[in-house]
């Protein structure tokens, strides 16, 4: 194979680092500069407004106050602003225990006045930090790091978590920071779980505060079931569109001035979550919708200046509700519903603000003779901030319910033979069935036949023997030819009438089936070809599991290598995501040295083990070239990136030298092997290195571990200690304490022991290298 050339062409990451500093240092600057003008404008503003004077002005006195105030200009425009607005989020609290006499209260005024100033400014500032951020195209994650670091971090906070409502009232993870990727994960979506903390939250749009953590059986994102968090609701145009999460390391006093910030904060956390929010579903969406329904529906719109409510469309039914009313489309709701506007209102309002659906048995509630009819179980459906949807059933009278049945019948027709007389009878569905004009004289049922499929007489026949002859009643499918050349499936279901044991006539009715029939059809082929998709699936499956297995075994044979002892497990994922991307390789070199990796592709099925296959050899291939560990992963990295599918993958690899007993490692992105020397495990500290296949020209630090006589290491994939209910750090702390309490035997006994004792709860595959120094 050929080798990557080493050399000038090798690009320099020293110079790329540097680089990536300075323009992320200069994007730093920017955002900072921003914010401030940001900041400055708007308290221009305020001036200009406020005293008449022109911006140049305002701008000049602005900079003439802070030099007489000796206050920076920031901080003044802070003040201005929040004397114009209010502060953000400031909320009133009691004033502290003590002196309670009138110098003691103006002195704890004057200190509450100061404490709310400097809160005031600060959140002022910190919030135009963010809109600088946004404006300059940072990402959720780059101003959810401003807003923590700004305005968090210094009342202790660890994390910051946000999370967008969807239209199905699941809450997905738009950002966060102070997180890692891997606690990230384990929240990225939210079901709306019921009685779930985050979703009380959601609906009653109150904050929660949780100074001493959760109980045991609710989880929470943050480090630890015990550690401090709030959750705030973020709203928008008086609208609940997602929640802000607030994690502390452990315990917090969630005092009020703490509270007061937070809920300052959460005002551009809303507008930030807003703004990148997907756009509610417009009239052109909604209208074919509506015109699907059967029963009265409309779609109205809250004018966002005066809150006036406007029809923006009335389905065929609610137009008979509004025929009172030329165009009732467009006009407000007052004018079409006059009787019902003050509830229709009330519910529409409540419905957005809740963002839950809305119901009344009737509206309005009190029927005065002369007022139209009545709305009956009528159901209010927010769909976005300023959009609902109103579906009603109108009036109950059994005569129109009787109406309606009816009308839904015309595929539905009935005949009556008069074998006496001659003479039919049809149902005026049965001309609509069978394409013929109204008043055309009716066909007998035995003379059907010429407007029968020619290969459906038989059947016709059959029917009238089992009602002529066996005097039973019976029914069949036929294909009836209509004049216009359409061809229609029909059901005839047909009862012979007896007048004193004589045949006397028949009587039945016509069923359209066609649409059943065709549905009929479509399902049979859809199921033969999910039948051979699932047959060819199942093959794929089969055969890639056997590659799997045959790659990665599930115990492996392991020779004896120089100076080292070595067992390796494998254990495939729940049944249902079989096919993993989980690898290692223990591989003695030309040189001495042996090399050690464990790897994990993220996902699971097919493209996962077809990229674990490529990386695996690609590694192997590359060991051989003798160099370090950060360089083969250097190489791996640029394999990862062009390889089909565009992976991503963590690994840790490792160069064993039984010559002085040394470990060179490098790891990207993976977890920290554990050491157990006499008796005691350890996680080692593992290089900061970015996964493989994220970036391209991607450099990889390494560590040299000294191992002694009897020492274990041991290497394992995110399956092992991965828990849906626990951060990783709980599971790494498991994992250290199962390894000390290893009774001491055989490497391929505690290679056992240890995967039998320590369980992850994702049904994630699990790769576990067991190394001991001879």
């Amino acid at each position: 194979m050929t080798m990557p050339e080493e050399g000038p062409v090798e690009p320099g990451p020293d110079r790329l680092a540097d680089a990536v500093t300075q323009l992320t240092a200069e994007l730093g600057a920017l955002r900072r500069d921003v914010a401030r003008r940001h900041l400055l404008d708007l308290a221009c503003g305020v001036l200009v407004a406020q005293q008449s004077l022109t911006p140049g002005e305002a701008a000049d006195h602005l900079a003439q106050l802070a030099e007489t105030m000796d206050v920076g200009p920031e901080d003044l425009a802070a003040d201005i602003v929040n004397g114009a607005t209010g502060p953000s989020g400031a909320v009133g609290g009691p004033a502290p225990e003590g002196d309670s006499g009138p110098r003691a209260a103006d002195e704890t005024a004057r200190d509450r006045a100061d404490e709310d100033r400097t809160a005031g400014r600060k959140t002022r500032l910190v919030e135009a930090g963010a809109e600088a951020a946004a404006q300059t195209g940072g990402t959720v994650d780059e101003i959810a790091a401003t807003l923590l670091n700004g305005g968090m971090r210094p009342l202790g906070a660890r994390g910051l978590w946000l999370f967008r409502r969807t239209e199905t009232d699941c809450l997905q993870l738009a950002g966060r920071a102070g997180v890692n990727p891997l606690e990230a994960a384990h929240w990225r979506w939210v079901p709306p779980a019921t009685g779930s903390a985050l979703h009380r939250v959601l609906s009653e749009g109150t904050p929660l505060w949780l100074p001493d953590g959760t109980s045991a059986a609710e989880a929470l994102p943050g480090p630890a079931p015990g550690s401090a968090r709030a959750v705030l609701p973020l709203r928008q145009r008086g609208v609940v569109t997602g929640l802000a999460l607030v994690d502390w390391p452990g315990p917090a006093a969630l005092d009020e001035p703490v509270r007061r910030a937070l809920a300052g904060l959460a005002v551009p956390a809303a507008r930030i979550l807003d703004a990148g929010a997907p756009g509610t579903p417009e009239p052109g969406v909604l209208a074919p919708l509506l015109d699907l329904l059967t029963h009265p529906a409309m779609a109205l719109r809250a004018d966002p200046e005066s809150g006036t409510l406007h029809i923006e469309h009335l389905n065929r039914s609610a137009l008979d509700s509004a025929r009172h009313v030329h165009g009732a489309a467009g006009r407000p709701l007052a004018q079409v519903f006059p009787a019902m506007h003050a509830d229709l209102v009330r519910l529409a309002r409540t419905a957005r603000e809740s963002a839950a659906p809305q119901r009344a048995a009737r509206v309005p509630v009190e029927h005065r003779s002369g007022d139209p009819d009545p709305l009956h179980d009528v159901r209010v459906l927010p769909v976005g901030p300023d959009r609902t949807v109103v579906l009603w059933h109108g009036a109950t009278d059994p005569g129109l319910s009787l109406s309606r049945v009816l009308g839904r019948l015309e595929n539905l027709a009935a005949f009556e033979d008069d074998l006496i007389t001659g003479k039919s009878r049809w149902s005026e569905q049965a001309y609509r069935i069978f394409g013929l004009e109204p008043g055309t004289s009716p066909v007998p049922l035995r003379r059907l036949a010429p407007h029968l499929h020619r290969e459906d007489t038989g059947r016709l026949n059959e029917l009238l023997m089992e009602l002529t002859q066996r005097r039973e009643g019976s029914h069949t499918v036929v294909r009836a030819v209509r004049e216009d050349g359409g061809l229609r499936h029909l059901r005839i279901a047909a009862e012979p009438l007896l007048t004193g044991g004589v045949l006397t006539g028949i009587t039945g009715v016509y069923q359209d089936v066609s649409a059943q029939h065709h549905t009929e059809i479509a399902l049979s082929a859809t199921f033969d070809r999910l039948t051979a998709a699932q047959t060819q699936a199942a093959l794929r499956h089969q055969l890639v599991l056997q590659l799997q297995q045959a790659i990665v075994p599930e115990v492996p044979e392991l020779q004896r290598l120089p100076g080292l002892q070595v067992a390796a497990r494998y254990r495939p994922a729940a049944e249902e995501y079989r096919v993993g991307g989980d690898w290692y390789d223990v591989l003695p070199l030309p040189d001495g040295r042996v090399l050690v990796v464990t790897g994990d592709i993220a996902g699971h099925g097919i493209d996962s083990v077809t990229g674990m296959v490529a990386l695996r050899n690609a590694l192997r291939g590359l060991a051989f070239t003798g160099h370090t560990p950060g360089r083969l992963m250097a190489w791996l990295n640029e394999v990862t990136l062009q390889t089909h599918g565009h992976p991503t993958a963590t690994a840790v690899c490792g160069l064993y030298d039984p010559s002085d007993r040394s470990l060179c490692w490098a790891s990207a992105g993976h977890l920290p092997p554990v050491l157990l020397r006499k008796g005691a495990a350890d996680l080692l500290e593992p290089p900061r290195n970015i996964l493989l296949g994220a970036v391209p020209s991607a450099a990889y630090e390494e560590a040299v571990t000294r191992l002694e006589p009897g020492d274990t290491l041991m290497l394992y994939t995110d399956g092992l200690v991965e828990s849906r209910h626990a951060g990783i750090d709980e599971g790494l702390d498991r994992l250290r304490l199962a390894v000390e309490r290893l009774d001491p035997a055989g490497l391929d006994e505690q290679a056992d022991a240890l995967l039998a004792a320590v369980t992850g709860d994702t049904d994630d595959d699990t790769s576990l290298v067991v190394v001991r120094v001879s």
